[in-house]
């Protein structure tokens, strides 16, 4: 089935927006803009949260993807972070949580240290029980509701560690355990975050597709020339599990946050 795809108004100089299916995308004209206007709209949505509500929910990402994004978002000030829950979406089996590639201490050196969240879950992915571990984390989850996702997109079209022999669209589970696919496994080697392929754990634990997609809003942000094969797939292909990605564009919550490298791909 071919995405229906709707121009719009562009919300800011040098920025365009239109609509495939559901998914309403905004493409900006570098990495910088696109983090800058990511970081507004999910400072936007925690301020008007915390105005009606005393606390707020928040599951992040990690990857060179986040950087940015995560650090104009905090520079932006004026978001009581006291009031807020922090959770991530995924962990390697069996690494220690002071490991260089740890999604524990990327999230605890570039926002816990930075910003002293209420609290921040961790998927504890080097824990002795790795079920209990998943059901731990569910019943987090599931304590309260989730205000905002801010998620990125792999080279493989993941979301979170839902790779496409893995994903689920419609996973009955919110977190499970899932072995990684090759290409997911490449991307970490050739991001520097392992010396070889060898290195890279061929499990994880990852918050589902559906847990994912229950947040009240989804900002998913996706950069850079390499995620460009990803996102046509995304956003030309069908909705299927072969790009799990695709599951957004059933999602009127969320909203794809592009530059011209990521979408130089699509017709």
């Amino acid at each position: 089935m071919s995405p229906t795809l709707m121009s719009e108004e562009p919300a800011q100089t040098g920025t365009q927006e239109f609509k495939v299916d559901q998914l309403p995308v905004r493409l900006y004209p570098d990495r910088p803009s696109l983090a800058r206007g990511a970081a507004l709209e999910a400072h936007g949505h925690l301020t008007a949260v915390l105005e009606r509500q005393a606390t707020a929910a928040v599951i992040l990402a990690t990857g060179n993807s986040q950087i940015q994004f995560l650090d104009e978002l905090i520079r932006l000030g004026g978001i009581d972070w006291s009031a807020i829950t922090l959770f991530h979406m995924d962990e390697y089996l069996g690494l220690s949580g002071n490991h260089t590639a740890s999604f524990r201490r990327y999230m605890r050196e570039r926002v816990e240290s930075r910003v002293r969240p209420r609290a921040f879950h961790y998927l504890e992915g080097d824990c002795p029980e790795p079920i209990k571990e998943c059901e731990r984390y569910s019943a987090l989850l599931a304590a309260q509701p989730i205000d905002l996702c801010c998620m990125g997109v792999g080279e493989n079209g993941h979301i979170a560690f839902n790779d496409p022999p893995v994903a689920d669209l419609n996973d009955p589970l919110k977190v499970k355990i899932v072995q990684l696919d090759h290409a997911c496994r490449m991307q970490q080697v050739n991001e520097g975050h392992f010396p070889g392929l060898e290195a890279v754990p061929q499990y994880a634990l990852t918050l589902t597709i559906t847990a994912l997609c229950a947040a009240q809003k989804i900002i998913c942000i996706c950069p850079e020339t390499r995620k460009a094969q990803a996102v046509k797939a995304m956003l030309e292909g069908p909705i299927s599990a072969a790009c799990p990605a695709s599951a957004l564009r059933s999602q009127p919550q969320a909203t794809l946050f592009l530059d011209t490298d990521s979408a130089a791909l699509l017709s």
